[in-house]
């Protein structure tokens, strides 16, 4: 996959939090702890879309697996 590099500012008390869930092994790189920190806010702004079929672990375990192999053009314009 083809990743994109971009930059981004964050306060020194956020990246001290992120630099403590990677020594403490949950991420193997700020990078790492961003993305998923993205993914779930994606997630969390569909779910709201989601037809509800009774099983909302699933529904949410296959959109977690759809979101994290599907790219996303944000410079695209969405239509309301």
């Amino acid at each position: 996959m083809e990743m994109a590099v971009t930059q981004v500012r964050l306060p020194g008390g956020l990246i001290i939090e992120i630099d403590k869930l990677v020594d403490k092994g949950f991420y193997t790189n700020k990078s790492d702890v961003i993305r998923d920190a993205i993914r779930k806010l994606v997630l969390e702004k569909q779910i709201g879309s989601i037809p509800d079929t009774g099983d909302s672990v699933k529904e949410v375990r296959e959109i977690r697996k759809k979101l994290s192999k599907e790219r996303f053009n944000l410079n695209e314009q969405q239509s309301p």
